[in-house]
């Protein structure tokens, strides 16, 4: 059996706690053979950053690189709000994401059946939803230069972001949106601004060729990215794949999410070239909700993102499909019997701590092992 390496990174405020029950999960798999995973646990963040005066050291870097997969938790949080903006929680996770060549995002929302009624629109709507957005991660505003603020004098400044996109970035993430498309249900929706933005222009110039040359057999169409994220609120169950660029894939994923009924039910991958020599990619595997400060600490978080993005990692990492879907189905089988953490909890259901949910997930998962 493959031994498999992992750099387990939990973060700041909740990422302790959920990435506890990761934990739990990996010891579980070991200790009956299932899989073997050799772990390694470091420091990001704001955590990083008091122990260490920067979000992400260069040793903890190395011990990424080296890793078959990250498994990450969450940062950030109001304690670090006036640290400087070159070591805020956030610039260790964007600097794995770039020195990692992390460019695809797969953010997923998916709408247990037990969990419609938790969404802020119509169940039926929203029952059986299952999307995936495909968000490109190193690329356009976000990591363009100039990024500057300017003195203008006068009380006047001048905010400056560039969005910068080239020919191969959209290239290749219009290639892993596509092939995930053929693995689903065979259509791509491609979102920019062609409208208004020379990068939209170019975006979808470039889906359209590679559409032609490669995935014709695959159904593509365009929408500008403000109707597509209307139209995820009005008819969410028309799409299936999603690809779009990085400003408006964080806004866009986000909107996905909360149709489900909550930020803390939903895993995402972030996926790199894959090697020739080794035929593996680096990859990082976070849940999409943040580090929840209020409730850090209390028992109260939602570990099922979490746990839910180790299973995307036995999927795109590790290619242990069956058993991902396992793990799928001991999380929908919890929700079936009604218990439900803080963030997810409704009338005539039965309240658990993190801990508590994620005992009865493995549970779950040990009855179908059994």
């Amino acid at each position: 059996m493959a031994n498999h390496k992992l750099l387990l990174l939990p973060g700041d405020g909740i990422g302790p706690e959920v990435m506890a029950e990761v934990k739990r999960l990996i010891d579980w798999l070991n200790a009956q053979g299932i899989a073997h995973f050799a772990t390694e646990q470091g420091l990001v963040g704001g955590t990083a950053y008091d122990a260490q005066g920067v979000s992400i050291t260069d040793d903890t870097m190395e011990q990424a690189k080296a890793a078959d997969a990250v498994i990450f938790g969450a940062v950030g949080g109001p304690k670090w709000d006036s640290v400087p903006y070159e070591v805020r929680p956030e610039a260790g996770l964007l600097r794995l994401r770039k020195d990692l060549g992390l460019f695809a995002n797969l953010r997923p929302a998916v709408c247990y059946p037990a969990l419609a009624d938790a969404s802020s629109l119509k169940r039926e709507a929203v029952e059986g939803l299952d999307i995936m957005i495909v968000r490109e991660l190193t690329g356009g505003v976000y990591f363009g230069e100039p990024k500057t603020i300017t003195d203008l004098g006068n009380g006047q400044k001048r905010a400056i972001d560039t969005q910068v996109y080239d020919t191969y970035e959209i290239e290749r993430i219009a290639r892993v949106a596509f092939d995930l498309a053929r693995k689903r249900r065979n259509k791509l929706t491609s979102m920019e601004k062609r409208n208004v933005m020379k990068s939209g222009v170019l975006w979808n110039e470039v889906v359209t060729q590679v559409h032609a040359r490669e995935y014709k057999d695959v159904t593509l169409e365009h929408q500008l990215a403000d109707s597509g994220g209307m139209n995820l609120v009005k008819s969410p169950k028309q799409f299936d794949v999603i690809v779009t660029d990085n400003l408006f894939g964080d806004m866009l994923s986000d909107i996905a999410a909360m149709l489900t009924g909550s930020l803390g039910m939903l895993p995402s991958a972030s996926l790199g070239e894959i090697d020739d020599k080794t035929k593996k990619r680096r990859s990082l595997f976070e849940p999409v909700h943040g580090s929840a400060p209020d409730i850090a600490g209390k028992g109260l978080a939602n570990p099922i993102a979490m746990l839910a993005s180790f299973g995307m990692a036995l999927r795109y990492s590790f290619d242990m499909g069956a058993l991902a879907d396992r793990l799928d189905a001991a999380i929908a089988a919890v929700l079936a019997k009604g218990l439900r953490t803080a963030d997810i909890k409704s009338e005539g259901t039965t309240a658990v701590s993190t801990s508590q949910m994620g005992e009865a997930i493995l549970g779950e998962l040990q009855a179908q092992h059994a």
